[in-house]
């Protein structure tokens, strides 16, 4: 199931919504006039709400993996048991044990679902043997489940929360349905809190709405418009080198919409339920160096890295090669999180060297900021057709043709005919990649004329686009979120 289904936002959603709320309140009656003590009441509807979240979250799950939802069970309950033992335990030593216990497991389970088959191929083909690949279909939202429950036995192993005992509470957090399948990557630490005690406000699940209504016309809308123009390029008979320019630009696109609208959708389903997620994105587009490119983009893989990879290694605060070898061994960790594929791993070891250029060449700061910009953009436009790439053949390919080495004429008949077709959908991508419209939409809410008038034309423009999308789910096939695949 995903969000951007006829299913979900008209069965599965409101079913959510009624049962979280409505049981909750009953239970919370019936306690208060049972027991006629209100906080037992109160703690009783949180339960209940994290017990429905936990029973709906597994059933989003198995709608479309119910063969891996014994997968995610144990992977719940084993994390959880790791977390207990590590409360229970007297020493510091025991501790280190349940930690590397919950830490082999993990990435055992990734090593086994993710890259059993890649190094299977890598070593068939280093040495010549003909060894059987597994072919084991990989469990959606795997990598971003397992990041989350390891950050929890880490910040538990370091004493930075406290243990959860409570498995459903725990189950929930890991299953949370909203961020389950792309994230953002929820650290425990974030909604420990909200888990045992969160605030529900109409004004919060009216700014949650407005961001999942606002995801899901990114999402179907504008990405899926990109996506249809790379199948048309994918399927064309008459290629040119602009086209393949197109078809660059055309995934820059596709992939920041399609994420940044699954984590709009995912964090406003979380206001909807009393949670407040991090932000993954922040017009990442803008930057002026890689480096800032990463503190805009993906911002919570970003920083599970960072607190969890790259600080314990040293961080930067070691010598100059051995901030080299940190650098270096996160990325290649970042790109191989992606996928078991050499493009991948080339991917992400791109970003490594630029990171290493622009901190050991600090004369490029003096670069006029227009120019890096640019230089910027179009580094991380190449590195996603490194990215977008099915095998290093393809990649190969697509970069030869790119650059004017594929034998293809400059442009083509077909190639005009499909820019003037998507010149509108461009320049929404390019407006839509920056903070124009949202300072343009704050600016005149809090302007003393216009305020009301933003106020009323807000609902209405809401209503517009819930039913434009619906016309096109209807009208449309089936179109998963581009990081299911991670």
């Amino acid at each position: 199931m995903v969000f951007s289904s006829i299913p979900f936002l008209y069965y599965f959603l409101p079913a959510v919504i009624l049962c979280y709320f409505a049981v909750s309140w009953v239970v919370e009656m019936l306690f208060k006039l049972v027991s006629g003590n209100g906080q037992l009441a109160h703690k009783a509807s949180i339960f209940t709400k994290n017990l429905i979240l936990l029973v709906f979250s597994l059933a989003f799950y198995g709608w479309g993996e119910p063969r891996y939802l014994f997968l995610m069970i144990g992977t719940i309950l084993m994390f959880w048991g790791c977390g207990i033992a590590m409360g229970k335990a007297k020493s510091k030593g025991w501790k280190k044990v349940w930690l590397i216990i919950s830490v082999v497991i993990s990435l055992g389970l990734l090593a086994v679902f993710k890259y059993c088959d890649f190094f299977i191929e890598n070593v068939n083909a280093l040495t010549g043997l003909s060894i059987s690949l597994l072919k084991i279909a990989l469990p959606v939202g795997i990598s971003f489940y397992t990041f989350q429950a390891l950050s929890y036995v880490i910040d538990v192993y370091r004493g930075n929360v406290e243990v959860q005992k409570n498995p459903i509470y725990f189950g929930a957090y890991v299953a949370l349905f909203p961020q389950l399948i792309a994230g953002p990557i929820v650290r425990y630490i974030d909604v420990a809190r909200e888990l045992n005690d969160r605030v529900h406000t109409w004004e919060n699940a009216k700014l949650g709405l407005r961001r999942f209504i606002i995801g899901l016309a990114k999402k179907i809308i504008i990405a899926d418009s990109f996506a249809a123009l790379i199948a048309i390029f994918r399927d064309s008979g008459e290629p040119s080198v602009l086209f393949y320019w197109m078809y660059a630009f055309a995934f820059l696109f596709n992939i920041y919409f399609d994420f940044s609208a699954y984590s709009d959708m995912a964090i406003g389903l979380g206001k909807v339920l009393g949670f407040n997620f991090i932000e993954n994105f922040n017009y990442p587009y803008m930057s002026k160096s890689v480096a800032e490119f990463w503190r805009r983009w993906h911002m919570s893989l970003g920083s599970w890295f960072r607190d969890y990879v790259y600080i314990p290694l040293g961080g930067n605060r070691v010598g100059k090669w051995r901030w080299l070898f940190n650098t270096c061994v996160v990325w290649f960790l970042t790109g191989m999180w992606h996928g078991a594929s050499w493009n991948f791993i080339l991917w992400g070891l791109l970003y490594a060297v630029c990171l290493i250029f622009e901190k050991w060449v600090p004369s490029y700061k003096k670069v006029p900021g227009a120019i890096r910009h640019f230089i910027t953009v179009m580094l991380v436009t190449l590195g996603f057709v490194l990215f977008n790439g099915e095998d290093m053949a393809q990649v190969g390919s697509d970069f030869a043709c790119l650059f004017g080495f594929g034998k293809l004429p400059l442009i083509s008949t077909e190639t005009i005919y499909y820019l003037t077709s998507f010149a509108v959908l461009f320049i929404l991508g390019i407006v839509g990649c920056t903070p124009l419209v949202k300072n343009t939409a704050v600016r005149l809410s809090q302007s003393k004329g216009m305020g009301v008038v933003v106020a009323a034309l807000e609902g209405i423009v809401l209503i517009l686009l819930l039913l434009i999308c619906t016309g096109f789910l209807v009208d449309g096939s089936f179109s998963p979120f581009l990081y299911f695949r991670f």
